[in-house]
């Protein structure tokens, strides 16, 4: 008996009935390059601090999504923080890109599966697609990765400043209560190295805009062990901070 499974009803057709690139204008003072950071707080203090101006601002029933300007960056870099989750980050990466932007490095956390030590760097090389967002713009399928150009990028930036790295799989689930110990063991037997919630979607809307994106994470909360450990991970102040100057010096790169 054959099941009709909606999400797997891939359609690539273009336009849809919304196209951003139809709904927000092009914004000359967005630069091409730009930081897509998970870390309000960093962003919180480069306002504060000066660091950042504002430069256009996206909007949800969140509330206001600002775009900054980094300043006394060489090119010209922006900086957004995406929301949480797979729907709101590509969403906000579609009109990011109608305002302009075409070269992305995104910066976040990320639980580890195998045990890193909170703060280590993760680099994904692909994401397992166990979210739904991606189904929407590329044909069903178990991974997708990032664009070789942005993955170089990151690679030859923390290569050159001495900061160790590990490449590795990465699991992109929607819901992270159930992140089951089934699951966990079946997603470190496939060679998963960290889970989280946005990549494999970031991923999918880059390869299907024709834009470059890849993607830093660090080591945040242990899902390795028996057990849950927090590890106080978003706490990490010094490593949110380091990552996203890595990730700003990464963008222009690409």
């Amino acid at each position: 008996m054959k099941q009709n499974i909606p999400i797997l009803e891939f359609d690539g057709d273009k336009p849809a009935m919304l196209e951003p690139g139809e709904l927000i204008p092009r914004n000359e003072a967005v630069p091409e390059r730009c930081v897509i950071c998970f870390f309000q707080d960093v962003i919180g203090h480069m306002l504060g601090a000066g660091l950042i101006s504002e430069v256009a601002c996206l909007k949800s029933e969140i509330g206001r999504h600002p775009v900054y300007l980094v300043k006394d960056t060489d090119p010209g870099v922006a900086l957004l923080h995406p929301g949480v989750g797979a729907p709101l980050a590509a969403a906000l990466l579609e009109e990011t890109i109608a305002l302009g932007g075409c070269k992305f490095i995104a910066c976040g956390g990320a639980g580890t599966l195998d045990s890193h030590a909170l703060g280590k760097l993760i680099v994904p090389t692909s994401a397992v697609r166990d979210e739904g967002t991606s189904y929407h713009y590329l044909p069903a399928g178990e991974e997708v990765g990032p664009t070789p150009a942005a993955l170089q990028a990151i690679e030859q930036t923390l290569q050159s400043a001495g900061v160790p790295f590990e490449k590795t799989k990465t699991w992109t689930t929607d819901a992270v209560y159930r992140e089951t110990r089934g699951k966990i063991a079946r997603r470190r037997e496939s060679g998963c190295g960290c889970v989280e919630m946005e990549a494999a979607a970031l991923f999918a809307v880059a390869r299907f805009r024709g834009v470059e994106l890849a993607q830093i994470l660090y080591a945040g909360d242990d899902l390795g062990g028996d057990y849950w450990d927090s590890r106080e991970w978003n706490d990490n102040w010094s490593v949110r901070e380091k990552l996203l100057r890595l990730a700003i010096r990464a963008c222009g790169l690409i």
